[in-house]
């Protein structure tokens, strides 16, 4: 870019000398008005956060449910490595309510800058469907980072049903339609949805008893006021040793170490498969290179064996996948349940 300059120069009072115009290049002008417009639309352009320096003060882990729940284990069991790898304090925040929505809400609208985190599960993207309208996007309003663990469920009963497997239990109901009763923890949580899954796929029809959480359901199906009930491998694996309660069946896609005679539910009922999951969230937008330290510290921690102990614990199998697996994951889960969620009829308490 060139730059001309015409002048005249005034010699006396009334008297102008027009030198004429005098073109002068100047190539040093156009650094000048270069850098002008970088500086310009540099003051005008929003600075996103970097991965320089980060985290620069403490991370906050919001959990949508309460403590000592299977999610706030998770999340506890984070914190420590997170914590010695970032070297910053990682505190874990309980806001329960709404299926998690609360907490996820609160996430959502949080800056992007990797210091507000979500641990959440099964119901992020159970809810995209469940509530007719939330108050953020599931999908668009978060930067997954990974998932965590997986934590596959049991089919059980009282011992009085006479089935003693799988496929008896399914003749059972076939020829008893609306009688067999199935304990419901939660309308529209994962442990429901896996029931309303198994209905479909094999047809049968059982009375869902609702229930305001897994402890009392649990208590009636001890008791042998209803009949089934899924549930976490974790709560059920007691009573079924004891023999307080017969299970039928695993919801993994594999048998589990823990029960290696036991079938999988896939294997009477073809392609069933329903595991709850537990996955760590940062705001839409955070920063790449933020994303993906998150990522590599969160899977590093997972391969401790003190952590996956821990989780072991819970029934919980690690998993530590990338951002982009476990974004391909949200979408298609959300698609996965919405067809069982609006044939279920379920709402949200």
């Amino acid at each position: 870019m060139t730059l001309h300059l015409a002048f005249t120069a005034k010699l006396a009072p009334g008297r102008n000398l027009n030198i004429g115009k005098v073109w002068m290049s100047i190539p040093s002008a156009r650094s000048f008005v270069v850098l002008g417009v970088i500086f310009a639309c540099g003051l005008m352009t929003p600075q996103r956060p970097k991965a320089e320096g980060y985290p620069s003060r403490p991370i906050k882990l919001l959990v949508g449910a309460s403590p000592g729940g299977t999610t706030d284990t998770v999340a506890r069991a984070l914190a420590e490595p997170m914590a010695s790898a970032l070297r910053q304090p990682v505190v874990v925040e309980n806001r329960p309510g709404a299926g998690g929505n609360l907490a996820a809400d609160v996430v959502a609208k949080s800056a992007p800058d990797g210091h507000t985190l979500l641990v959440s599960f099964t119901s992020h993207t159970i809810n995209a469907t469940l509530y007719p309208k939330l108050p953020f996007d599931p999908v668009a309003d978060f930067t997954p980072i990974t998932m965590v663990a997986t934590v596959p469920s049991l089919l059980v009963a009282h011992p009085k049903l006479p089935a003693s497997n799988l496929e008896a239990l399914i003749a059972l109901a076939e020829g008893q339609p609306d009688t067999l009763t199935i304990a419901i923890g939660g309308i529209g949580s994962s442990l429901h949805l896996a029931g309303e899954q198994f209905k479909m796929m094999t047809g049968i029809r059982l009375l869902n008893v609702p229930y305001k959480g897994t402890s009392p359901a649990l208590t009636d199906l001890l008791g042998g006021q209803v009949d089934l009930m899924f549930i976490s491998l974790v709560t059920g694996t007691a009573h079924v040793r004891a023999g307080k309660l017969r299970a039928y069946g695993v919801t993994s896609a594999q048998r589990q170490p823990s029960f290696p005679d036991l079938p999988t539910i896939g294997e009477v009922v073809p392609g069933f498969e329903s595991n709850a999951w537990f996955g760590v969230f940062a705001p839409a937008n955070v920063p790449a290179g933020i994303t993906d330290k998150l990522n590599a510290v969160i899977v590093a921690a997972l391969e401790n064996s003190r952590l996956r102990d821990r989780l072991k614990n819970e029934g919980a199998s690690p998993v530590g996948s990338t951002p982009a697996e476990f974004a391909a994951f949200v979408r298609e889960d959300i698609r996965r349940w919405a067809p069982v969620v609006t044939q279920s009829g379920a709402t949200p308490n």
